[in-house]
């Protein structure tokens, strides 16, 4: 049977000595395109929100996140072995025994840390300029599938977080990883997180019981319910990432999924109960 052979340049091109990468290239239009989202959907709300300086809130909370997230959760007996491994959390090199040094980037970045990171970055932006937290989260959530689809994307064109050995006949060869015929589980994603994003865009263009829900915590809840439940399972058809992980029932990443799919059917819960409630007020 013959499957796809992936193995992409990684790099798109060079200027200057400066690497130009698919992955990085496609975390930029993800952020970007996000903005792009929070700004129009900001144009026509009466609550105007600073969205420049919630651009900056978001990328550092979510790139500090993710990185502290890898550094804690996957990684924590090489980070925190030795004090020249601590430093490598936050500089982007690798220490060797002799002292020498090499630049290698960020290396690890995790996407429950990374919604964690987002939290607590929107809760001080919205601490720090006195808006309302709900409707800070619904905004951005409304636009982070996106995001999220144009990060798996990124993986795919890096040959990582790669799915198990299959015969499916649209499995995908690495060629960088080995010969096996494997689960894209990146586009499986993607095209998931697109999903999500499109069903939330119908959901607030539609006069439907959702469409003015901004606020309620109803988008926040249904964006992370959504992603974490589908990444809950979709790790099933995973390699898993660390070693330490294969003797666990339940991964790193679906132990970390179940409390933010409980926080994420909270907020859908409680938003739901307040447009009912106001629902039966106003028809009383």
């Amino acid at each position: 049977m013959e499957y796809i052979h992936w193995n992409p340049d990684l790099e798109i091109f060079s200027f200057l000595g400066f690497s130009i990468r698919w992955y990085g290239l496609l975390w930029a239009f993800g952020l970007l395109g996000t903005a792009a989202v929070v700004s129009k959907i900001n144009r026509n709300s009466p609550t105007k929100l600073k969205v420049e300086q919630l651009f900056y809130y978001c990328l550092f909370g979510i790139l500090i996140g993710a990185r502290l997230g890898h550094c804690i959760f996957y990684s924590a007996d090489y980070f925190f072995s030795s004090w020249t491994h601590f430093i490598e959390i936050f500089l982007p090199i690798r220490i060797y025994p002799d002292g020498s040094l090499k630049y290698i980037g960020y290396a690890g970045l995790a996407s429950h840390g990374g919604v964690i990171g987002l939290a607590v970055a929107l809760w001080i932006f919205c601490k720090q300029f006195s808006v309302k937290l709900l409707f800070v989260l619904d905004t951005v959530a409304y636009a982070a599938p996106f995001c999220a689809m144009m990060i798996r994307l990124g993986n795919l064109m890096n040959s990582e977080i790669i799915g198990c050995p299959t015969t499916v006949p649209w499995a995908f060869i690495f060629d960088s990883v080995d010969s096996q015929p494997r689960h894209p589980a990146q586009l499986y994603e993607a095209m998931f997180y697109g999903l999500v994003f499109i069903v939330g865009v119908l959901l607030y263009k539609k006069n439907t019981f959702f469409s003015k829900s901004f606020g309620t915590g109803f988008y926040f809840g249904y964006c992370i319910t959504t992603i974490f439940t589908f990444r809950f399972f979709i790790e099933f058809l995973k390699e898993v990432q660390e070693d330490f992980e294969r003797t666990m029932i339940l991964d790193m990443g679906q132990l970390l999924s179940i409390p933010i799919i409980l926080v994420g059917l909270y907020f859908l819960f409680i938003s739901l109960y307040k447009k009912k409630k106001n629902c039966s007020m106003a028809y009383n």
